[in-house]
């Protein structure tokens, strides 16, 4: 097969009509040039963590669209968004799985071509972790302070399924869902570099696990142990064997 053709108009000409609204041309440039890729592989390092900016944009969008809606308590909305979300999220962490496919040593040598770069200057990662104290804010006071609830009433003493309880369940998904990728991509780093390496930026790469105890919304994830408490309180924590004897 004839490499040099298939190059040449693997971009397109950014012509056509459904080129132009994509702006194909300039999006298929946005990775090297062929002839000057380290190996084999380093499109497929560039075009993952291409495609995992746009997704991260993707949700930042949403998310702030969310925001608008959870201030007008427009729940069905919210949940609608956050479905979307929640997919995304889910792309974002499966598509890691092609990472997987570079050996070592070919990640090595495009790691030559990173400078000192890392994942912690990506902008959408970056947004991300800053965004989520706004949305608990909007919940908290909409769903929450303005309807005299409090967490623990949603979800135990006055357990209804109420709007504010699937509200308050989509953003237990948006977290875990967030803090699965963050565990995915650091069994990545794990399987590529190894934990025990050091950074581009000096760091020990096993840093990074200090971002998966981090939780967006800690109060959604403490009512649970906090209910699991209050019935081993009333009912017993260790009770007697089904079996009987």
């Amino acid at each position: 097969m004839d490499h040099e053709y298939f190059y040449s108009i693997m971009n397109g000409e950014g012509t056509l009509d459904y080129e132009i609204y994509l702006n194909t041309k300039t999006l298929l440039s946005c990775q090297k040039d062929f002839k000057d890729f380290c190996n084999r592989d380093e499109l497929q390092f560039q075009v993952v963590h291409q495609v995992e900016e746009m997704w991260m944009k993707l949700i930042g969008y949403t998310l702030l669209d969310i925001d608008d809606h959870l201030q007008q308590e427009n729940t069905q909305r919210v949940i609608t968004l956050f479905h979307r979300v929640h997919i995304a999220l889910r792309l974002m962490t499966e598509q890691l799985a092609l990472l997987e496919t570079m050996s070592p040593k070919e990640y090595q040598e495009i790691r030559l071509q990173l400078g000192n770069g890392s994942g912690q200057e990506s902008p959408g990662f970056r947004s991300l972790l800053k965004m989520h104290p706004h949305i608990w804010h909007s919940f908290k006071s909409c769903y929450l302070e303005k309807k005299s609830l409090t967490v623990e009433q949603i979800y135990n003493s006055q357990y209804s399924h109420s709007e504010a309880y699937v509200v308050a369940e989509a953003l237990m998904e948006y977290d875990e869902l967030f803090q699965r990728f963050r565990f995915v991509h650091l069994q990545l780093i794990h399987r590529s570099i190894g934990l025990g390496a050091q950074s581009l930026k000096g760091r020990p790469v096993e840093l990074l696990n200090e971002g998966l105890r981090a939780r967006f919304f800690p109060e959604l994830w403490d009512i649970r142990h906090q209910m699991t408490d209050s019935w081993g309180a009333q009912y017993g924590r260790v009770r007697d064997s089904i079996g009987g004897h």
